[in-house]
């Protein structure tokens, strides 16, 4: 069975994109730990990030840093936290969360509840800086 971000990918599933190309797409998280959290993922399914080949997990990482660059520009913050749990969603992924201090990458802190026009500007302002 297709995972949730395969359904995503394949337009089933409606997300606020941020960059996409042939092999990859970012788009919000829709339970995000700050505005402007970020999830990088390969269109290809694979379960495992350390279990992609070489080309597909370099590609990842340089799209994943390319989205970090447009989100700095985008939404304010010291850094660009990265995070690879892996075990909520069957589907490799990166996240990328704006942070102001160590403790926001904490995935048991409160998630925010954005109303869809704030997480379409906030898509729309990170997308404007790829």
């Amino acid at each position: 069975m297709a995972s949730i971000f395969s359904r995503i990918v394949a337009g089933e599933i409606p997300c606020y994109k941020v960059a996409e190309d042939e092999r990859f797409l970012a788009f919000l998280d829709i339970n995000p730990l700050a505005k402007g959290h970020t999830l990088v993922i390969p269109k290809k399914e694979e379960d495992y990030i350390f279990n992609l080949d070489d080309e597909t997990y370099s590609g990842l990482m340089n799209f994943a840093r390319n989205t970090a660059k447009a989100i700095e520009k985008a939404v304010p913050c010291l850094r660009i936290g990265v995070a690879v749990i892996g075990l909520e969603v069957p589907h490799a992924h990166v996240h990328l969360i704006p942070i102001q201090k160590e403790a926001d990458m904490n995935f048991a802190n409160p998630k925010l509840k954005l109303p869809p026009e704030e997480m379409n500007e906030i898509a729309t302002k990170i997308g404007a800086q790829v």
